[in-house]
């Protein structure tokens, strides 16, 4: 695909799952990958096996000065950013009842603020080059509510308001795209600590059907693929038998 071929796309959230997958099938056709999370272990691993076509910077989304340096230290080294994908998140889901309010503010910290803090590090370089694409990864929890996901939810809710917001700002310039996965294979049904959640949803989750991360992937690459006139805003992938 010649629209990514040399592009430079920046990955949150590259560690594991979606963005991992992302980031080697990008790199093999030939995009500059740069890799973020806050694992180093992994990202230097996966750096490693992608040959010469990636760097990583570790990240914590959360943390202002963290983005702002991901999108500086890219700029360093390849002069530019094409892309910025938002995908890093975090799915602790709990009862409302059972108050886990820390679990809360972390959910809030990554899912809103790291979309956000991503944006302001890098929108004021691509409004400056009148040229780039930011994608963020919400979730089909974005569309609808779910008991038991109310937090989680809201803040994937929230994800949309911004990136259509953002949209409407910058549609001149900047290409903007926000990526609705249904149940994904990942590590975020890890985060769970809830026993509460882990018994209401555990027959549903057996009996659900999940995506690969490479279909989540390939529907990123053909909204970066299209050409610079073109804007791909909302892409919903559920797997097949997910209501």
């Amino acid at each position: 695909m010649e629209n990514i071929k040399d592009k430079v796309i920046i990955i949150t959230g590259a560690s594991s799952g979606i963005g991992a997958a992302a980031a080697k099938k990008l790199a093999s056709l030939g995009a500059k990958v740069v890799l973020s999370a806050r694992r180093e272990d992994r990202l230097k691993s996966l750096t490693s096996e992608l040959e010469g076509n990636a760097m990583y910077v570790v990240t914590d989304v959360s943390k202002k000065a963290d983005l702002d340096q991901l999108v500086a230290k890219t700029i360093e080294k390849f002069g530019r950013v094409d892309v910025q994908w938002n995908n890093a998140g975090i799915m602790p889901i709990s009862f409302l009842e059972e108050g886990q309010v820390e679990e809360w503010d972390a959910t809030i910290d990554i899912n809103i603020k790291g979309v956000l803090y991503g944006i302001n590090a890098v929108l004021p370089h691509m409004l400056e080059r009148k040229s780039g694409h930011i994608l963020t990864t919400s979730s089909t929890g974005g569309l609808q509510t779910v008991a038991g996901a109310s937090v989680y939810c809201g803040t994937k809710h929230a994800v949309k308001a911004i990136m259509d917001s953002l949209r409407q700002e910058v549609v001149k310039d900047i290409r903007v795209t926000t990526i609705y996965p249904g149940r994904t294979e990942s590590e975020l049904m890890n985060t769970i600590t809830s026993e509460k959640i882990k018994e209401a949803f555990k027959d549903n989750l057996a009996n659900t059907p999940a995506l690969e991360g490479e279909a989540i992937a390939d529907a990123v690459i053909y909204a970066i693929s299209q050409p610079a006139t073109v804007n791909v805003n909302d892409i919903v992938v559920r797997p097949l038998g997910e209501a």
